[in-house]
């Protein structure tokens, strides 16, 4: 994939032939009582404030981390997005594969293999994902505390090809023969493609973004115009090209659903197997090239003790007690060695009282992830149900787990609009559309997704005989399920409108949790954020009573409802972050001195 420029000026076609530092701007034109901001390469508060804000480029390292992420999202989805019709529906006629192997069948016939109905399917599908999204915490550790991003990132890849070697063996034919047996073999391949798979997603997305180790500077564009070349700006745009090589992995995937309809699971689950070979085989090529940042072993451990001799004084029986010492001012000043007199600091005391104070906001700007799990339900819906809803309607020969791809088209159609005109209009203009904002705005458009959908099912169950996948309702005497008269394409509404919600929401997460995590501490934050997938998937769980076709309306609709009131909620909980958001952005940046971190001569190491 070809690395697009990530400079402002490409949006509009005024890509400048170079740029140069403006020397004689470099804060010396400026007020003499301006003080420069730290970290920044000259720049004032005035020319933050005044200057246009646009993004710097990516080095080359950064474009093979988003191949590594391209590779393995085709993978993944090209497993998962035909889990459904795989548990859920029985062995087409004659089958032995799952193949629709009978022509007159193929307009309207699914694929299937171990016909354990919708309910087990959900289950399985709703554990895979809580799997994937809690074993980041694993790599995550490992990576900040013993091995660094890339060590860990190649070692479970390896894991996680070997749970496709087993996902393959588990869907050939003579498994097949067994579905009980072939439904064990899928189990455990789950668990382990999930291990492996969830360590490189909570590495690799940090890992992109510090490839860049550009600095807030002011720079001089061929037009004459004095911009501020801006991080901040640089990681909005890596996360949303990083957002894109996600969905063309997923799109790439698009083939899985018409190889096992026309030629078996085993083969469909055999192609992203050959394309993983490509991880281990990009991170190789690259290893001379990646910004590393080595392990930093205590400093988990650090960070719990911090929080535990904060907490100690505030503890209270009476919760509303509790919360109220939490959020005094002075709630971290029992953490800081400066609060203890000379000769009392007690040995545990390792850090120093800018690692507590990294500590605190690190939490306070991470509290967001928390509202999260009511997020990624409405998104939850796309990955089964809205299939199945799909599966009922009238095919003309598309598969219906074939839908659930226009998700990541659209949202590959629209990143470059946002990245190259949406987004750079709307700094030309002066709004700022702020993280807190956007993961707002996200909300909102996840809930109008599934009013979407609550009000398509109901339409559906109007025009249908097929009430719950009864044979005896849905089937004709030769087997092919009696569809609702209404085309499958309209339930594309609901894919692209969650992908629009995820550009607002999903992308600006990822890009929260690096910029509001320290250097040595990304990959746990990043799993941190990532785990409310997981809560999501324990919540949507415990709805597996409901999740039948009969209740999918009221299902989805309360989803809506419950995304608009969190996502207000949220917005009220967090909007003061907004004005603190250059102050966030520099949480562990400054010098450390006194703190561990002398061991190291700098926070990441080029080798």
């Amino acid at each position: 994939m070809a690395a697009p420029a990530l400079d402002e000026k490409a949006a509009t076609k005024e890509v400048p032939r170079s740029a140069s530092f403006d020397d004689e701007k470099l804060g010396h034109d400026s007020d003499d009582s301006q003080s420069f901001i730290e970290g920044s390469e000259g720049v004032t508060q005035h020319d933050l404030d005044t200057l246009r804000h646009v993004a710097d480029r990516l080095p080359y390292a950064a474009w093979l981390v988003v191949f590594v992420e391209f590779a393995e999202r085709w993978t993944y989805y090209g497993t998962t997005n035909i889990f459904n019709n795989y548990i859920r529906a029985p062995l087409p006629r004659f089958s032995t594969t799952g193949a629709v192997v009978i022509d007159a069948d193929r307009a309207g016939g699914v694929a299937g293999a171990l016909n354990k109905g919708q309910q087990i399917s959900f289950a399985i599908r709703t554990f895979n994902t809580f799997w994937v999204y809690v074993t980041p915490w694993i790599g995550g550790i490992i990576a900040d505390t013993l091995w660094g991003r890339y060590k860990t990132i190649m070692v479970f890849s390896v894991v996680c090809l070997a749970g496709h070697i087993v996902l393959v063996g588990s869907a050939s034919p003579p498994s097949l023969t067994n579905p009980d047996g072939a439904m064990g073999l899928l189990v455990f391949s789950i668990v382990i493609m999930g291990l492996g798979a969830g360590a490189i997603k909570a590495n690799v997305s940090p890992m992109i973004a510090e490839q860049y180790t550009g600095k807030l500077r002011k720079v001089t564009l061929d037009s004459g115009e004095v911009v501020i070349m801006s991080p901040s700006v640089t990681i909005q745009s890596i996360y949303l090209w990083f957002y894109a090589a996600i969905n063309l992995g997923a799109c790439g995937a698009i083939s899985a659903s018409f190889l096992a309809r026309d030629n078996g699971y085993w083969i469909a689950y055999l192609v992203p197997t050959c394309i993983f070979f490509l991880v281990p085989g990009i991170l190789l090529i690259g290893k001379n090239q990646y910004v590393k940042t080595p392990p930093r072993g205590s400093i988990l451990l650090e960070t719990i003790r911090v929080v535990v001799y904060a907490l100690a004084p505030a503890w209270s029986i009476n919760p509303l007690r509790t919360l109220h010492n939490i959020r005094k001012p002075d709630f971290w000043d029992p953490a800081k060695p400066s609060s203890y007199e000379e000769g009392k600091l007690p040995a545990k005391i390792t850090w120093d009282d800018e690692f507590v104070g990294e500590v605190g906001r690190t939490l306070n700007a991470c509290a967001v992830f928390l509202f999260f799990p009511f997020f990624w339900l409405c998104y939850s819906q796309i990955d089964g149900n809205l299939g199945t809803v799909a599966a009922g309607m009238r095919l003309d020969g598309t598969p219906n787990d074939l839908i659930q791809n226009l998700n990541p088209i659209s949202i590959v159609i629209m990143i470059p609009i946002f990245d190259y005109v949406i987004y750079p209009f709307l700094r030309r203009k002066g709004i700022n559309f702020t993280p807190i904002k956007r993961i707002f705005t996200g909300f909102i458009v996840a809930g109008l997704a599934m009013l979407y959908a609550a009000v398509l099912q109901h339409f559906i169950f109007q025009k249908s005989p097929c009430h719950d996948n009864e044979p005896s309702a849905c089937m004709t005497p030769d087997e092919v399920q009696l569809p609702a008269d209404i085309n499958v394409w309209i339930v594309s509404g609901p894919y692209i409108m969650v992908g629009l919600s995820e550009i607002f929401a999903s992308i600006t997460s990822l890009e929260y949790a690096f910029t509001k995590a320290p250097v040595r501490m990304k990959s746990v934050v990043m799993a941190f954020s990532q785990f409310q997938v997981a809560l999501s998937s324990a919540l949507n769980f415990t709805l597996t009573a409901v999740n039948t076709e009969p209740k999918f309306a009221w299902l989805f609709g309360s989803f809506g409802v419950t995304a608009w009131i969190i996502g207000t909620i949220f917005f009220i909980t967090f909007r003061s972050l907004d004005r603190r958001e250059v102050e966030l952005n520099a949480i562990g940046k400054g010098d450390r001195k006194g703190f561990a971190d002398e061991q190291t001569d700098s926070p990441t190491e080029k080798s």
